[in-house]
């Protein structure tokens, strides 16, 4: 058992499983991030919808940078987060007005409507709607599964089970490359076993929300108290929670007080928290990471990779983004938030540059790389994903989580959450076009961004470890050499 300044908790069996199940709405997102460009390149999936895209890949002399580019092929992918955006607003609310628990559950039946729509699509209306379910899943999931693990985890693991949602996310960004690297090779329906096995996290996540309780501060500020203190009892696996139970309350009563939570986002308690949030949004999608996780076969297609090539090198950055995301876990409650964002932005710089140059002087518009050219845009591409999943990936979803006061947490986690899928469908809707006009200049745009977020992490991001969630003001924002001003 740890006791932390009254805290008092212990490691469980339910308290465990209410961690991983809650995480499965992580695997859901990631799932549809890994299988979306592994099925936006296979033949069968082109034919049906893309024609044009199909006859171009198959052209003897094609460009290597333009082969992919086309904008109704980019919505497939991009329509998901439009619809995220919009859903995350309307899932603040829900988290708000119905809990935690029943968000969840509601995020896990709409994305296995998509899953289904997605799996069963005869054309084009209905593949981009099985995309706009899929995201208003994901915008329901992304606003809720974070602050439920936030809330129900012990002050001293907070970071680490925070955590869990971004492995869940890279485990199934994974799985979905091995379930492409398998259906690429099912004629003519492969594809539809890629979107249509969606439906297995999404339905281990509603039947976890059987098995969890609400969190206390959920159930408090929703006027069960009773329900509230048993919950909290049972995620800290013991019975004196005294202590905490009376800072929720405290905390929930305080937050009673606010009426208009997004107006409240302008008061000087919530505006750097939001600015945080938001800045580590925008950032996290222009590292370039979803551009290489979301079209890593077609990218490594037109680095001269053949055959299944691609998706073989895919899974192979796959499996680095869960391991390094394992180290975040151990790493981010000693380490700290601050010291993880600026070392990685050091790694990531030297990763993008170097690709940038390899590209820029070894691939032409048609041809190849050679091999060893190849493995070595591979290494590069691993020590980037790397730095990324200890560090900007796992964080960008922990910190806002973890810094708004109670009264504007689910509306500042909302814009978080909306700043995310909307980056997140720009760069999934222009980074082909971008390709192609840029041709390796990408990697140095990429690489540009990647110089400012290192300046922010030091001069605008404090040190979040170890700080209670309802202490932040006092503790973080008011001691900050730049926030303080604001108080």
């Amino acid at each position: 058992m740890t006791v932390i300044e009254g805290h008092n908790s212990k490691i469980t069996a339910y308290v465990l499983s209410c961690w991983i199940l809650a995480a499965f709405g992580g695997l859901m997102f990631g799932y549809d991030i890994g299988i979306s460009g592994g099925v936006s390149a296979m033949d069968d999936f082109l034919k049906l919808f893309f024609r044009n895209v199909y006859e171009r890949k198959k052209r003897a002399k094609e460009n290597n940078y333009c082969k992919y580019d086309d904008q109704l092929l980019q919505l497939f992918t991009s329509s998901l987060y439009l619809s995220a955006l919009v859903a995350s607003f309307f899932a603040s609310k829900a988290a708000t007005k119905l809990g935690r628990k029943i968000t969840m559950m509601m995020a896990s039946l709409i994305f296995i409507a998509g899953a289904v729509s997605s799996a069963m699509a005869h054309n084009k209306k209905i593949l981009i709607l099985g995309r706009i379910l899929f995201g208003v899943g994901i915008g329901f999931g992304n606003e809720t599964v974070p602050l439920f693990l936030t809330e129900v985890a012990p002050i001293q693991h907070r970071g680490a089970v925070n955590i869990l949602f971004q492995l869940f996310i890279t485990i199934g960004i994974l799985i979905a490359n091995l379930v492409n690297f398998i259906t690429v090779n099912i004629h003519p329906n492969g594809w539809r076993i890629s979107l249509g096995s969606a439906v297995i996290p999404a339905t281990v996540l509603f039947l976890g929300t059987f098995v969890i309780n609400d969190t206390p501060m959920s159930l408090v500020a929703r006027g069960k108290p009773e329900k509230a203190k048993v919950a909290l009892k049972k995620v800290r696996g013991v019975s004196n929670v005294d202590v905490e139970y009376e800072e929720i309350v405290a905390s929930c009563e305080q937050a009673k007080q606010v009426k208009h939570a997004f107006r409240n986002l302008t008061k000087p308690p919530s505006i750097p928290p939001l600015v945080i949030a938001i800045m580590l949004q925008i950032f996290q999608q222009f590292t370039g990471i979803n551009a290489i996780m979301f079209y890593a076969p077609v990218l490594f297609q037109t680095m001269g990779f053949k055959g299944s090539g691609p998706l073989i090198s895919a899974v192979v950055t796959g499996s680095v983004n869960v391991l390094s995301t394992c180290v975040a876990i151990y790493a981010v409650d000693k380490v700290g938030r601050r010291k993880l964002l600026i070392q990685s932005c050091c790694q990531m710089l030297i990763c993008q540059v170097a690709i940038g140059f390899i590209l820029l002087k070894n691939l032409s518009d048609t041809g190849g790389l050679n091999k060893t050219m190849a493995m070595i845009v591979v290494f590069l591409v691993c020590a980037y994903v790397m730095a990324f999943a200890w560090s900007w990936g796992p964080l960008g979803w922990l910190i806002p989580s973890e810094t708004f006061p109670m009264e504007t947490r689910t509306a500042g986690f909302a814009f978080a959450v909306s700043t995310n899928m909307l980056f997140t469908a720009i760069i999934a809707q222009a980074f082909l076009t971008t390709l192609c006009l840029l041709r390796a200049y990408t990697f140095f745009f990429f690489s540009a961004w990647i110089f400012v977020m290192g300046l922010f992490a030091i001069f605008f991001l404090p040190e979040t470890k170890g700080i209670p969630i309802d202490a932040m003001v006092e503790r973080a924002w008011k001691k900050h050499p730049v926030w303080k001003k604001l108080f």
